[in-house]
């Protein structure tokens, strides 16, 4: 049933010319939408047996008897099958679901009165065969950007109603079951397309589960709303998510829009979902908005077993006047970022460029901070994403670093000598803190208790690629 909500969300009674790039592109492929029907077709199937058959009655002549007064009571489903179905996509258009050579029997109670005071009762079987439904599926955008399904252009149609009487005077009423099998026939059709509408609707409860706008952590959230309607083609289809960070409670747009990327022809999984260097940047954006991109480095956080220690006795190996002026004193960095990284997506390729002060400082015995310099760091780093559960996390490894002066309050130096120095406190300090918030994971587009099955990632140009299948658990 939830495999129908995911394929639900992905349709639209139209399709549009995009007004805005998306951060986030999902696509469900054939493979995807036919899992959807197997699983839909179970939720209509279960739909369909709660089918209730008003009693009726009337009266019928029947030759040599005369007027044959009879009621039909207490009709119920005993089975329906469903075994022939097919969703297809319609392009420009959405989705149709046909229904084809589906069946039902039903069991009830019948009486009957002739010749004014001869009364008898039994009871029936009807065999329905032939019961075929075909509907589209529309999809709208609510006020949320979450989607809001409903059925239209419902037909149902009954090949035949076959009753069979047991007991009593059954013979009686096979004289005249034709006029009971049409009155069976006309009160099913109009049962069905009711139930089918109920059916679609009822996915909208759990269309409203789609994470339209995700929680992070305390700084952050993702929007997924939806942006534009799909794109529909005879094979698959794509929806486009806003897939932005923002920080929560403030929606402020950064300084640079969504490029447009299109997806590879792939069909082998379910589903396929493209997130962009959009979507990482806008990250970068706000949680350097919201002045997080710091880090204060004691020597408490240095390795134990490290042979660097941060001190003025070991800067002033490589800056003499920092042990002249500041003898045997710790020391404490911050390293804050003074504009937004940048991330870029090459194949097979993710790389983070940023770009950050470093401030040192010697801490006096009454605890007050002197300052000893300003670096200026650039530096490029290697992003290993991957996929855990229905998140998407990553792990970074310094490539290249640049220190150049920016203040100094103990004289001129060479700024070469602290690289290696900086280089271990960015590799060993720096680096595994960020990468204990990344391996965290930000959630991705999901709706209910969806699982990702074998989901493979590849780095393409402009955005990450995830390939994956999926499943329900509910």
């Amino acid at each position: 049933m939830m495999a129908l909500s995911l394929l639900l969300v992905l349709l639209a009674v139209t399709s549009t010319t995009l007004s805005v790039n998306p951060g986030v592109t999902v696509r469900l492929t054939d493979k995807g939408l036919q899992y959807g029907k197997q699983l839909g077709i179970a939720a209509m199937q279960d739909k369909l047996k709660s089918v209730q058959i008003p009693d009726f009655s009337g009266s019928q002549r029947v030759s040599p008897i005369g007027k044959v007064k009879y009621s039909l009571t207490n009709i119920r489903l005993v089975n329906v099958g469903l075994p022939r179905s097919a969703v297809n996509l319609v392009p420009g258009t959405g989705v149709r679901l046909t229904i084809g050579d589906a069946f039902m029997n039903l069991h009830g109670n019948w009486r009957v009165k002739y010749l004014r005071i001869i009364k008898d009762s039994g009871s029936f079987d009807v065999n329905v065969n032939g019961l075929t439904i075909s509907t589209s599926i529309v999809v709208k955008s609510d006020a949320t950007g979450r989607p809001v399904v409903s059925s239209i252009n419902c037909v149902a149609n009954v090949a035949s109603a076959k009753v069979k009487f047991h007991g009593g005077a059954s013979w009686l009423y096979n004289l005249f079951s034709k006029f009971i099998n049409k009155a069976l026939r006309n009160a099913l059709q109009k049962q069905i397309c009711p139930l089918v509408d109920k059916t679609v609707a009822g996915l909208n409860p759990k269309l409203q589960t789609l994470n339209v706008l995700a929680k992070v952590d305390k700084y952050a959230e993702i929007e997924y709303s939806m942006v534009s309607s799909p794109v529909i083609s005879q094979s698959s289809l794509d929806l486009y998510l806003k897939g932005e960070f923002y920080n929560i409670g403030k929606h402020q747009e950064p300084p640079f829009t969504p490029v447009a990327f299109s997806l590879p022809s792939q069909n082998n999984n379910m589903l396929y979902m493209a997130l962009s260097a959009f979507t990482a940047n806008s990250a970068g954006f706000v949680y350097n908005n919201a002045g997080v991109l710091s880090l204060h480095i004691t020597d408490d956080m240095v390795p134990k077993g490290s042979p660097f220690r941060l001190d003025t006795k070991t800067f002033g190996v490589f800056i003499p006047q920092i042990a002249k002026q500041y003898p045997g004193l710790m020391m404490k960095m911050l390293v804050r970022a003074d504009k937004n990284p940048t991330i870029t997506f090459q194949p097979k390729n993710a790389t983070v460029v940023a770009t950050a002060t470093v401030t040192a400082y010697a801490i006096q015995p009454n605890s007050t901070l002197s300052p000893l310099f300003v670096l200026n760091l650039e530096s490029s780093v290697s992003a290993d994403v991957f996929v855990r559960g229905l998140n998407i996390g990553g792990r970074l490894s310094l490539n290249q670093m640049k220190l150049t002066l920016g203040t100094s309050y103990v004289g001129q130096f060479q700024v070469g000598a602290l690289d290696s120095v900086l280089r271990m406190v960015l590799k060993v300090v720096v680096i595994p803190i960020v990468n204990v918030q990344l391996d965290k994971g930000y959630p991705l587009p999901a709706i209910g208790k969806m699982n990702l099955v074998n989901p493979q990632l590849q780095i393409m140009k402009d955005y990450m690629l995830i390939g994956t299948d999926v499943n329900f658990t509910g």
